[in-house]
């Protein structure tokens, strides 16, 4: 790859979106321990993949209504992949034809990483895929960095917000930022019962031009002080989420660009009902508002509308 192709600016929001759907979902007992939303739904495996399916086709429906790109790929039985759901934790697509795969924490998340799908993207839809850089290697001395579900990134910016927790460690996340060029402002990050907040994407989003944070999770006053004073100098408004609404999972938003060029705003009906009124009208100001109530999803997994969705940033073929 040459250095211009390295170079390549990136938009922040991605027009088109992958998604996994699921064939096995059920709560994943490997994950329970680092994940305090994650609950027991009491459901055999049977009633829980069924509920995350009807929820599944909800949320691309909504998405493909307010003019999304989605690209469904469907999730294979063997090996059992309960969180198969969640892609942006095990790849991210980038605008000069680069593909990154990361190092997942739980062993049965690992084989989430299908290489089938990245060729599909490019033999079948369109998208050049130039460069997979795999950084699951770092899995062998026990490092983890779950994607974008570690990190929140600034494209346009070349930054990575990233809380630091069981998945989300320093050697692998200054590997990405070496080999992709961002600067990283890690931080660490706290529910209100003081245990550690899995992943930086259920506390914070960054926009085109709105920011979404919980600044009160973020419990070291200097380290709070640096995400805000970055958001700011790179000119985002934040829009400042309670304790409550971080555990409604509106903090796991995601802003996208629909085929109009307009932005739109994914999130669960749970994120949407925590958020009020105020702060729906700065949203609604900034982009169009689509929710599906995935509420077996959040419940079962711990992670909610964001999770599901991995931006193709990739570009076109020629």
């Amino acid at each position: 790859m040459s250095a211009t192709e390295a170079q390549m600016p990136e938009s922040q929001l991605a027009g088109a979106v992958m998604m996994i759907r699921p064939a096995r979902f059920q709560s994943n007992p490997q994950t329970a321990a680092s994940n305090a939303f994650q609950e027991d739904p009491g459901a055999p495996p049977e009633a829980q993949q069924a509920a995350a399916l009807d929820e599944f086709d909800r949320l691309v429906t909504a998405l493909e209504a307010q003019g999304v790109d989605v690209y469904v790929f469907p999730d294979t039985r063997e090996p059992h992949t309960p969180d198969s759901v969640f892609p942006n934790n095990w790849v991210s697509f980038h605008a000069d034809g680069r593909v990154v795969l990361y190092p997942m924490e739980a062993p049965n998340r690992r084989t989430e990483r299908r290489m089938d799908v990245i060729e599909r993207l490019d033999t079948q839809h369109g998208f050049l895929v130039r460069e997979v850089v795999d950084l699951s290697y770092h899995e062998r001395n026990g490092h983890f960095l779950e994607g974008t579900g570690s990190m929140v990134l600034d494209r346009v910016n070349r930054i990575a917000y990233a809380c630091l927790s069981t998945r989300t460690h320093l050697d692998p996340l200054g590997d990405f930022a070496q080999r992709m060029d961002y600067d990283v402002v890690a931080f660490e990050a706290t529910d209100r019962n003081r245990v550690p907040i899995y992943h930086t994407n259920v506390l914070m989003n960054v926009g085109e031009k709105l920011a979404v944070v919980c600044a009160e999770a973020i419990a070291d006053p200097a380290q709070c002080v640096a995400v805000l004073d970055s958001l700011a100098a790179t000119g985002h408004e934040v829009l400042d989420l309670s304790f409550a609404q971080l555990e409604a999972f509106a903090g796991n938003m995601l802003e996208l660009r629909n085929r109009d060029g307009r932005r739109v705003v994914a999130m669960s009906q749970q994120a949407y009902d925590a958020l009020n009124e105020d702060q729906r009208d700065r949203l609604r100001a900034n982009g169009d508002i689509v929710t599906a109530a995935i509420d077996s999803i959040e419940t079962s997994a711990g992670g909610s509308v964001r999770c599901m969705l991995a931006e193709i940033h990739l570009p076109g073929k020629p």
